[in-house]
């Protein structure tokens, strides 16, 4: 199929959700389903075909389309998402961002985003979508803020922000604070120390935290028994 189009049209995507369809791998379908835990349909249609979809589509009018809003099947998605990566402009970005359809970790985690020069304005949406009923715009909210892992002015708002978080009960939320929670100790290891002599994490997440940083090469072995004080045993005193 021709991917490079400078227009894309209602009768363009049916084609396009066919010919995603034509090339289904459906033997990896039932496994990339439980993985994901989606409830959308899948294809079983490896990511990096996805990626070189993606780059074809990017080679025409890639925001025509992402304007059609197509959420067929979960691949649908992943493609979207590798696209809106490409989106430089902001206001365009947060448009696309709002109408992807996600209901899964996988979507959530392809979004990447540059915010060099942008620092205010993806913060802003970052504390938007950490206050969305939905769970995924939540853990797309946490995932912006790993490009804030390194930038010091902005890591003590990072642990400001998190202490909001500990009546948050969503599994594949708490896991994105915890994720990020361990790229704040390779990048800013004084302060993330500092930060859980007196955090207000859940336990759940602390927990889970303190074992991606021990499960990660890069903590050194010294820090991965350093922290196993911080963690929470059930039944001693914890906060849940």
């Amino acid at each position: 199929m021709e991917l490079n189009k400078e227009i894309w049209k209602n009768k363009d995507i049916e084609e396009f959700n066919k010919y995603l369809e034509s090339i289904k791998r459906p033997e990896k379908i039932e496994f990339a389903k439980r993985t994901i835990n989606t409830e959308m349909e899948v294809l079983g249609i490896p990511f990096p075909d996805l990626r070189k979809i993606s780059k074809e589509i990017s080679k025409g009018n890639y925001l025509s389309f992402l304007d059609s809003n197509n959420n067929r099947f979960y691949e649908n998605t992943i493609i979207n998402a590798c696209l809106i990566n490409l989106i430089k402009d902001f206001e365009q970005k947060k448009k696309n961002l709002n109408k992807l359809y996600i209901d899964n970790w996988s979507t959530c985690d392809i979004l990447s985003f540059k915010i060099k020069g942008l620092e205010r304005e993806y913060w802003r949406l970052s504390e938007e979508y950490i206050k969305n009923k939905d769970l995924f715009k939540r853990r797309v909210g946490i995932r912006i803020l790993f490009s804030y892992k390194n930038n010091s002015e902005y890591v003590d708002k990072i642990f400001k922000l998190l202490d909001n978080l500990y009546d948050e009960n969503e599994y594949y939320v708490n896991m994105a604070i915890a994720w990020l929670l361990c790229e704040l100790m390779i990048y800013n290891r004084d302060k993330t120390l500092k930060y859980l002599e007196h955090h207000n994490l859940n336990d759940f997440t602390i927990n889970k935290a303190i074992s991606k940083c021990r499960d990660s090469f890069r903590v050194s072995k010294e820090d991965k028994e350093l922290l196993l004080k911080y963690k929470i045993s059930f039944g001693d005193g914890g906060k849940n």
